[in-house]
């Protein structure tokens, strides 16, 4: 086809109706980004080999695990989702332990990023993917210098017992890190995604590099966990009446921060009692 001005404008129109469809339906776009890739990687299976392949070589094995600044690197993804999911579980304790006092911020945004994390890269990840379909590492198969076969994207085998390779928990922890691109405002939103999927992108590549995982590994966790956060955002926020509102949760931290200070206090005086209890009988002996 000869590339002329019309054609390319059209080509453009294409794309931005295309861009402008799948933000205004992102569940169906990432439904249909996990349809391809899986499409595509059972249909051509090699390509996991191929890219693989290239971090790999015959005297050094996965070179790239050795180098010092890469481990580093891949340490940078937990650091980031634990210092997020521990800042977001203080803002919950804090509204429990002060209950008279209003919360940092919105209590929905806290249970978002929480309730994502153990949905997205905790169960459906690590506990139920990457335990159950026993896919071997690329560094575990024999193109690689290890003792098993290599297997494709959903085929589920008993060549791994736990934690393997399909699929990736980095890359669902990274692409976790766009959560929060949802809860900042409008204008902000750009900035943290032009900071936040780069560094997705290279703490994913990061673990193939490494042997870790599979290129689908990671494109699978991405749209996967997409999905599971599309999902939570729809019941927190969009969904009419939503599941839970920020008034809501505010009265309930509210009222059980409160019965929780009165039962503290009850076992404080229990306590002082058994004191005085025990302090009296040991004089009176």
């Amino acid at each position: 086809m000869i590339d002329t001005p019309l054609t390319k404008h059209i080509q453009n129109i294409a794309s931005s109706k295309a861009v402008a469809w799948c933000i205004a339906h992102p569940f169906l776009a990432t439904i249909a980004y996990v349809a391809l890739v899986s499409a595509f990687f059972l249909a051509f299976p090699q390509t996991d080999l191929w890219v693989s392949g290239l971090f790999f070589s015959q005297t050094d094995g996965f070179w790239a695990q050795h180098n010092p600044f890469l481990q580093k690197v891949r340490h940078l993804g937990p650091y980031l989702v634990q210092t997020i999911a521990i800042c977001s579980v203080a803002i919950l304790v804090i509204k429990l332990l002060l209950p008279g006092r209003p919360p940092i911020v919105p209590l929905r945004k806290p249970v978002f990023l929480i309730s994502t994390l153990i949905l997205g890269p905790g169960i459906l990840v690590n506990s139920i993917l990457k335990d159950n379909w026993g896919r071997p590492r690329p560094r575990s198969i024999e193109e690689f210098g290890g003792e098993l076969p290599f297997q494709p994207v959903w085929k589920m085998t008993d060549f791994c017992e736990r934690n393997c390779s399909f699929t990736s928990g980095e890359g669902a922890a990274g692409i976790w890190l766009v959560t929060m691109a949802f809860l900042v405002p409008a204008s902000w939103r750009k900035a943290v995604l032009a900071f936040v999927l780069p560094l997705c992108l290279i703490l994913s590549i990061n673990r193939v590099a490494f042997g870790g995982h599979f290129f689908s590994d990671t494109m699978l966790s991405w749209g996967l966990t997409l999905l599971v956060i599309l999902s939570v955002y729809w019941l927190l926020y969009l969904k009419k009446p939503p599941l839970m509102t920020d008034q809501g949760l505010d009265e309930w931290f509210t009222r059980n921060g409160r019965r929780l200070h009165r039962l503290v206090k009850r076992l404080l005086v229990r306590l002082r009692q058994a004191l005085r209890g025990a302090g009296s009988a040991q004089s009176e002996s």
